[in-house]
């Protein structure tokens, strides 16, 4: 599986069969996705024009259901979650996305703004690699976010919706978030996608803190 982050909550998936999914794809947050994106699947966690800019993707097939379904030999779950600590008072809910590609399970737990429970805990279940929101405000911050990351426990850990050099959104960089861990376990890529498979995971966590820099 081939992974590349396009900033803030946007990821570009790719199986070894060459099926691509995009997650929340956005507008307005200081910087704009590349243009001519396409994408086999576009996942979209709530209906923010930070998450919910499919007009930037050329794709015929878009997600945004909770529960199981299957999309181009892609197994996918929606997962109900809240945006924010009030239980959806503030910003209403949210879709955590689990998906199957190569046989790694992919978390992207989208806006996600509830604290850390057992009931949601069990719903999101086993994890390989855990796309997670670090930087506060509109999401669970750095100090959540590591709570969710050591209960769940995934192989790779990827932070995302944190501010970059250039971002607009009134949110922090991921510094705080790599602070608890150890540097030996950060694995730091700038502009670039990785290929990730079973034979490469270990027993220790990676942390993988992928940057979009405007060039």
């Amino acid at each position: 599986m081939k992974i590349q982050y396009l900033g803030h909550s946007c990821f570009y998936l790719e199986s070894s069969a060459g099926v691509s999914v995009l997650t929340d794809p956005y507008t307005k947050v200081g910087y704009e996705l590349p243009r001519g994106l396409q994408a086999d699947i576009v996942l979209t966690s709530h209906g923010h024009f930070d998450h919910n800019y499919v007009q930037a993707v050329s794709t015929d097939c878009i997600v945004k259901e909770l529960g199981e379904t299957e999309r181009f030999g892609i197994q996918m779950i929606g997962i109900d979650s809240f945006h924010d600590p009030l239980m959806g008072g503030l910003r209403g809910k949210n879709i955590i996305f689990k998906l199957d590609i190569d046989g790694i399970t992919v978390c992207h737990l989208g806006d996600l703004g509830e604290p850390c429970s057992a009931e949601l805990l069990e719903k999101i279940g086993k994890v390989d690699v855990l796309l997670i929101p670090v930087g506060g405000t509109y999401t669970i911050d750095a100090t959540q976010a590591y709570e969710y990351a050591q209960k769940i426990a995934p192989k790779v850990v990827i932070p995302m919706h944190y501010k970059p050099q250039d971002g607009a959104l009134d949110i922090t960089s991921a510094d705080e978030f790599l602070s608890f861990y150890d540097e030996k376990q950060i694995k730091r890529i700038v502009n670039g996608a990785v290929e990730l498979s079973l034979e490469n995971f270990t027993e220790e966590t990676l942390i993988l803190y992928m940057e979009r820099v405007r060039k």
